[in-house]
């Protein structure tokens, strides 16, 4: 019983962890639930409070996060082969969300805001050109989005259908047999003997 009562469950915990060839699925994970999971609900609570001062520190975080996810797309297969690279990055996010580090308003300030004023015109072209175009495409392609869109609605209903049939299956109402016509052949037969 001593076994049960040790400190092994919190060890190998700990070892996942920080163990960098074995422990990528855990650290990942970890990456996603302390960048993604805890800061949308923390964001949450910030606009249903209406606290101006949590929802700006947030919206420095997602711009921050925004950003560095950004760079991590095209850096990811070269970076992601660096010793200890997702213990950095998870270091990196508490990092940023921190109150008392101020991680993601020193980014913000210091280097995101900067490089954004600096090509302010070149992005602002960029989304507006982005925007139009996608306007344009959704509405030459109106007919296929309204098609596309019945087609899945109709398929979830089905699905929905079949999922209902499996997990509560209809039992039947009692014996079904199929019985015929049987007084009126009984009736003919009497009529043949008379």
């Amino acid at each position: 019983m001593a076994f049960l009562g040790s400190s092994i469950p919190s060890e190998v915990g700990l070892r996942l962890l920080l163990c960098p060839l074995s422990s990528n699925v855990v650290i990942r994970t970890a990456c996603c639930s302390v960048g993604v999971v805890l800061p949308v609900y923390s964001t949450f609570k910030a606009i249903e409070k209406k606290d101006q001062n949590e929802q700006q520190r947030w919206l420095l975080y997602w711009a921050a996060y925004g950003s560095f996810s950004l760079a991590e797309i095209f850096a990811d297969k070269i970076i992601s082969w660096f010793p200890l690279y997702y213990h950095m990055k998870f270091a990196f996010l508490v990092w940023l969300q921190l109150p008392y580090s101020n991680g993601a308003r020193h980014l913000y300030a210091n280097h995101l805001r900067p490089f954004l004023l600096r090509r302010q015109a070149i992005f602002d072209y960029v989304v507006d050109f982005t925007y139009g175009e996608m306007a344009k495409f959704f509405s030459a392609h109106q007919a296929e989005f309204q098609f596309m869109r019945t087609f899945l609605i109709k398929f979830m209903g089905s699905a929905n259908q079949v999922v209902k049939c499996i997990v509560h299956p209809v039992e039947p109402q009692g014996e079904s047999t199929i019985e015929g016509p049987t007084g009126q052949i009984q009736d003919a037969d009497s009529g043949d003997n008379d």
